[in-house]
C-alpha cells in the first residue's frame, strides 16, 4: 500500500477514493478499519463514522484506523475531512490531527479543504462556497455542525494544540520547487493552503512528495497518483441491473433541490423526525411500500433548516438523528433481502446508516457520477451497488442520473 486515508464519513471516503482510482491507483474503500490485511492495493480509504462524534472517540477511532494503515506498508497518510471543514469548536478535527501530527512525526501538514470542481476554494486562508464566504452560504445553518466562521487559521487554531500558518496563493502560484521549499522551511506545524483552481492543489500534492501527513478535502490528493509514477484512468465498472431506490437524509440546499425534482416523477415518502422517534413508521412499512412502487422510488427525511430545528429542539438534536438513521439502516437492510440492488444515498450520516445496515465492510471503486461522487460495489455476492452523495454535491437531476450510470444505461 502506497497511500492510507481516515475519511471522517462515509461519502467523504468514497470522494476521495474516486480522486485516487481516477489518478491510477488500484483502491478500496473499507468500512472501518479491517481486521484482515488489505490485499494488493495502491491506496486504503478507511471510512470512518467520526465527523460530528465525541472528541474522544473520534481519536480512538482514527488512531486504530493509522495503525492498520500503517501496518500495510502505507508511506503517506491523508486525514480526509468535508470540504465545508465541518466541524464546530467542540469538533475532532484538531484532536484527530494532533494525535496524527504526535504518531507520524510531522513537522509540517498541508491543511486545504479546498474541492474547486464543487465550488470550493480557499484564498487568504478563508473557505469559500462557489462566491460566497462559508458563513454566509446557508451552511451556517447545518443542523450538527454549524459553520459560521470562514477563517481556518482560527477555526483549526481553536482546536489543535499546534500551531496554525497560511501558505496564500501567490506563493501556492510561484511553482513546485518554490511551495515544496516552503512547506520544509520551519514554521507552524498546520499550515492552511491555499488553492482556487485544480492546478493549484497539483502543484500542492506533487510538492507533498515525502511528507507523512496531509489534512484536507479529496482535492488535496489530486496530485498525489503521479509522485508514485501512475498515470490517470477511468475505473471500470459492470452495470448493476435490479430494482433501485433512493434513500436522503441531507438537509442540504443542493439535496432538497434534488429531492424536489426527484419527486416531479417518481413515488416519494417522507419521513419526519416525529415518525421516526416515536416509531409511527417502521421498516416494516417501508420496505413493502418500496417494492409495491413502479420504477426508483424515493424515501426522505430532507427538510428545511426549521423544520430540523423545531424537530431537534422537541426531541434533543441527538435522539431525532439516531431515530432517522437507525430507521434508515433496518429500511436498507430489509430492501437488500427484498431483491433491491442500486442504492443512492444522500447524506453523510444517512450513508453510514445505510452501509452498515446493508453490512457492507469493502466498496469497489467505480467512474463518477459526479464530482466527488463515484459508483461502488459491495464487495460480496450479493451484486449491490451504491452511491453515497454529500449533501452538496450532484446537479438536480443526479438522482435519476445516478440510478441509470448505475444500472450501466447511461
Amino acid at each position: 500500500m502506497k497511500l492510507g486515508v481516515i475519511a471522517d464519513d462515509f461519502t467523504g471516503a468514497s470522494d476521495i477514493a474516486l480522486t485516487l482510482a481516477e489518478g491510477g491507483m488500484r483502491v478500496t474503500q473499507f468500512i472501518g478499519t479491517p481486521e484482515a490485511p488489505a490485499g494488493d492495493i495502491d491506496a486504503g480509504v478507511i471510512a470512518l463514522k467520526s465527523r460530528t462524534a465525541p472528541v474522544d472517540e473520534a481519536v480512538d477511532a482514527s488512531a486504530r484506523a493509522y495503525e492498520w494503515l500503517c501496518a500495510q506498508g502505507a508511506r503517506q497518510i491523508i486525514f480526509k475531512v468535508c470540504s465545508t471543514f465541518d466541524s464546530t469548536d467542540e469538533g475532532n478535527i484538531g484532536p484527530v490531527l494532533d494525535m496524527l501530527v504526535d504518531r507520524t512525526g510531522a513537522e509540517a501538514v498541508p491543511v486545504t479543504p479546498a474541492f474547486p470542481e464543487n465550488g470550493r476554494s480557499v484564498y487568504q486562508g478563508h473557505l469559500f462556497v462557489e462566491d460566497r464566504l462559508l458563513n454566509e452560504s446557508g451552511l451556517e445553518n447545518h443542523p450538527l455542525t454549524p459553520m459560521t466562521d470562514p477563517d481556518l487559521r482560527r477555526v483549526l487554531g481553536r482546536q489543535s494544540k499546534h500551531a496554525v500558518g497560511h501558505i496564500d496563493i501567490i506563493n501556492v502560484r510561484r511553482g513546485l520547487d518554490h511551495l515544496r521549499r516552503l512547506l520544509a522551511t520551519p514554521g507552524p506545524t498546520c499550515r492552511i493552503v491555499d488553492a482556487i483552481v485544480d492546478e493549484d492543489l497539483v502543484t500542492l500534492g506533487r510538492a507533498a512528495l515525502g511528507f507523512p501527513l496531509l489534512c484536507g478535502g479529496s482535492g488535496i490528493a489530486l496530485g498525489l497518483p503521479s509522485n508514485f509514477g501512475l498515470v490517470p484512468k477511468t475505473p471500470d465498472w459492470t452495470g448493476a441491473p435490479g430494482p433501485g431506490v433512493v434513500i436522503s437524509g441531507s438537509c442540504s440546499n443542493a439535496t432538497r433541490r434534488q429531492v424536489a425534482e426527484y419527486k416531479d416523477a417518481s413515488p416519494s415518502r417522507e419521513v419526519t423526525a416525529e415518525e421516526a422517534v416515536s416509531g409511527a413508521v417502521m421498516a416494516t412499512d417501508l420496505v413493502p411500500w418500496v417494492m409495491a412502487q413502479d420504477g426508483a422510488p424515493m424515501i426522505f427525511s430532507s427538510a428545511d433548516p426549521d423544520v430540523v430545528k423545531s424537530a431537534q429542539e422537541t426531541f434533543g438534536r441527538d435522539v431525532a438523528a439516531s431515530a432517522i438513521e437507525t430507521l434508515f439502516a433496518e429500511t436498507a437492510a430489509g430492501l437488500a433481502e427484498a431483491g433491491v440492488k442500486r442504492f443512492v444515498v444522500a447524506g453523510g450520516e444517512t450513508s453510514g446508516a445505510v452501509v452498515s445496515g446493508l453490512r457492507a465492510t469493502a466498496l469497489r471503486i467505480g467512474p463518477r457520477l459526479a464530482p466527488g461522487v463515484p459508483a461502488t460495489k459491495v464487495e460480496d455476492d450479493r451484486g449491490l451497488a451504491l452511491a453515497l452523495k454529500s449533501g452538496n454535491f450532484g446537479g438536480e437531476d443526479f438522482f435519476s442520473t445516478a440510478l441509470a450510470m448505475m444500472e450501466g444505461k447511461a
